[in-house]
């Protein structure tokens, strides 16, 4: 295959391309502007796409050596190889984005990171068997009567933390998949010397990498691949529940540092710009999760998040005494309210709820009850899987509130009603040394005057595996019923 050089009018709409993403990742920051961030991100990789298309049209060459620029022409089969290549994958997105539900969209995510780190695997792959082909070899020089390669320098160290990121991220992103889908348990599995085994891993993966710059052996292109898959298996399972929406955080971020190292080997400005931007915004949604979870950064880069090895474990359910409640006892009391605070999270996902939720919320308002919603930063099982459900129901901008912006209104507040949120409202977060979900910031749900909680039965426990003190205090009323049932009958007792 031929590449034809990148003209200046390439690197522009590459440059525009670029432009569009970072619009996209702006409008994305805030669910008033994620529709207009989605288009331009869109757009961007519309351009990105067509315009690599573009530039690297297949040619083939009749002649030997081909030398003359006339005997080129384009290699059809290539072409129509390529563009039902395109079809297929564009099929299985369509079809996928219009039959997948948000409860399955975090395993979605955690499956399309694990493609994007085994796209950047095999190009390397591709690459380091025929380096000529990408443009990263000048020498060819005879071996036991074959030829072989010389691949700079530079580009074996790309090679190298390429293939490298793209197999950490793969195998983690299976392990967070299989997690999240319940194939795995929600537990930690605790090594012994985890730590020491990554970092031993680590050190020989970066040592290789610096030997293949002097010597491209096969054995040392194929040792770090194989340790980088180990090493991100390792990473992923000792990591619990409740810390779920961190990792595919992080493993978001991982992908795109992949993208952007194979970007450098396919000579390709619009994956490494789209790659930086990915992989940066990603570690830096890592690090604000973090701090909304308390937990140091260094812990997640290192995996298993200082948790226990009892954490996320079943939970024996307690026999302290407990009140129950109905749905007509749950709208009288808000009907009453001067201001109510919902706090939705997995439970509503799962019953798909968020519609009739806001149903009601629209009849409080319409009684003069102020109604507002708490999202706490890691609810659901990835960031901002809150967010796009209440907007998926058309819940206004307005009334949405991120955790520090409304935890200090729970004491004046007459109803928090809790749907199908666990951990981030359990008290022990900040009493209870010993619980795996100790010193993350909760919303303070148990200093409103009543709380209602909705909650399929008393034997679960939340994801990360602990009982929630929220039940059994004495303003605390449960409402034990599927979360669209239990909210659908609220509407009618509201009439």
């Amino acid at each position: 295959m031929h590449e034809l050089t990148v003209s200046p009018w390439a690197s522009l709409a590459y440059l525009v391309a670029g432009v569009c993403f970072i619009l996209a990742l702006r409008g994305l920051s805030s669910p008033a502007s994620s529709q207009r961030g989605n288009r331009f991100g869109i757009i961007g990789m519309t351009i990105a796409v067509v315009t690599t298309l573009v530039t690297h049209v297949p040619l083939r060459s009749e002649a030997w050596p081909p030398g003359n620029p006339h005997d080129w022409m384009i290699d059809w089969t290539t072409v129509v190889e390529i563009l039902a290549a395109i079809g297929v994958g564009a099929a299985i997105g369509l079809v996928t984005a219009r039959r997948i539900a948000m409860t399955a969209m975090p395993q979605l995510v955690a499956a399309f990171h694990s493609l994007v780190g085994l796209a950047a695997v095999l190009v390397g792959v591709a690459a380091y068997l025929n380096p000529q082909a990408f443009g990263i070899s000048d020498l060819v020089i005879p071996l036991i009567g074959q030829p072989f390669a010389v691949i700079h320098p530079v580009s074996r160290i790309e090679l190298g933390l390429g293939v490298a990121i793209g197999a950490i991220t793969f195998s983690g992103s299976v392990i967070a998949f299989l997690k999240l889908n319940g194939n795995m348990g929600g537990k930690p599995i605790m090594l012994p010397g985890r730590h020491v085994i990554n970092l031993a891993l680590l050190a020989a993966i970066l040592g290789l990498i610096a030997y293949f710059v002097t010597d491209q052996s096969a054995w040392i292109f194929w040792t770090v691949v194989i340790l980088s898959f180990v090493i991100g298996f390792l990473l992923i399972i000792p990591i619990g529940g409740a810390d779920m929406p961190v990792v595919v955080s992080m493993l978001n971020s991982y992908s795109g540092w992949a993208a952007a190292a194979m970007g450098f080997t396919l000579h390709n400005s619009a994956m490494i710009i789209t790659g930086a931007l990915v992989g940066s915004s990603g570690a830096i949604l890592s690090y604000i999760m973090c701090r909304a979870m308390n937990r140091s950064f260094i812990s997640v880069i290192a995996g298993g998040f200082g948790q226990s090895s009892d954490a996320g474990g079943p939970a024996a359910v307690s026999d302290r005494p407990w009140k129950r409640g109905s749905a007509e006892d749950a709208a009288f009391l808000m009907s009453q309210a001067e201001q109510v605070i919902i706090v939705p999270g997995y439970g509503m996902a799962v019953a798909q709820a968020q519609h009739v939720l806001r149903e009601m919320g629209d009849k409080l308002k319409a009684e003069g009850v102020r109604v507002k919603y708490a999202i706490h930063p890691v609810a659901g099982r990835m960031p901002g899987h809150m967010n796009v459900l209440l907007a998926e129901a058309n819940v206004p901008y307005d009334d949405v509130f991120e955790l520090e912006d409304i935890n200090s209104e729970f004491a004046q507040t007459d109803v928090a009603f809790v749907i199908g949120a666990n951990d981030v409202t359990n008290p022990a977060a900040k009493t209870d040394k010993t619980s795996p979900i100790y010193g993350m910031p909760v919303l303070d749900v148990e200093k409103a005057k009543t709380v209602l909680f909705i909650k399929r039965s008393m034997g679960g426990v939340g994801y990360a595996g602990v009982d929630n003190e929220l039940f059994y205090r004495d303003n605390t009323m449960m409402l034990l019923a599927d979360a669209k049932k239990m909210v659908e009958d609220i509407v009618k007792a509201l009439d």
